[in-house]
């Protein structure tokens, strides 16, 4: 006959007492004594205090986390609100130019107003004849269109000499642009390029996020289809 004691041949675990407790949610209030005799580690050094402290502490840390929580919640909603009326004010400026010749000058500028871009530059081509001879839609070589077709994503990173970069003012001040494609939805062709550019080689990374890009982009592409209408030859 085994003489070992139940105890010795299945040792009680933390995990036993864990569940215990957690299935036993009395059993503080018949021992509430314990609750004063329990000691713990303050968390905070090596000074012990008790178990009622030490949970009050724990749920102050808890709502410090939680109130920081709010705070960047707050803070990036007040952000995303502020670029959300910087998108309407673009918008709007677009709708509002009523020659169509205009537009990608507007564009460009009103860009680099309201989202404190330090340059940008546009081109388009297959454009309307009475459009074909503007600066925008002249001095494209066919490498330049072949790349914008080849982006599926706008492409962000530093200045590597791109024959786009060519077409802002300050060409050598660009250490890192944006390429944006323009194109009629999901059409594998291009039809234009709008580059942003920045002295700031931080300000366009490879490992940005391109969803903001991608939508000046179409907003973009929907004003300029009125440039490759024959209807519309406003000229100024």
């Amino acid at each position: 006959m085994n003489s070992t004691p139940p105890s010795m041949q299945h040792p009680i675990t933390e995990d036993d007492i864990a569940n215990f407790l957690a299935n036993t949610p009395d059993f503080f209030e018949r021992h509430a004594e314990l609750l004063a005799t329990v000691q713990l580690s303050s968390g905070h050094g090596n000074r012990a205090v008790s178990l009622q402290e030490r949970q009050a502490g724990m749920l102050r840390d808890k709502i410090r986390g939680l109130e920081s929580r709010v705070v960047e919640m707050i803070r990036h909603g007040q952000e995303n609100g502020a670029i959300a009326d910087k998108m309407q004010t673009w918008v709007l400026s677009l709708l509002m130019t009523p020659a169509a010749i205009d537009l990608p000058d507007t564009i460009a500028q009103e860009l680099q107003t309201q989202f404190s871009i330090p340059q940008a530059a546009i081109k388009v081509w297959e454009v309307a004849a009475p459009f074909a001879e503007c600066d925008f839609a002249v001095g494209v070589s066919d490498d330049a269109r072949s790349f914008a077709a080849s982006l599926s994503t706008p492409f962000c990173g530093p200045n590597a000499g791109l024959e786009a970069v060519n077409w802002l003012l300050e060409p050598a001040a660009a250490k890192s642009v944006a390429l944006i494609a323009l194109r009629t939805g999901a059409a594998p062709q291009a039809f234009g390029l709008l580059v942003l550019a920045s002295p700031d080689a931080e300000r366009f990374t490879s490992g940005m996020g391109t969803d903001f890009l991608q939508r000046i982009g179409e907003l973009a592409s929907a004003a300029l289809s009125r440039l490759r209408s024959p209807a519309d030859t406003t000229l100024g």
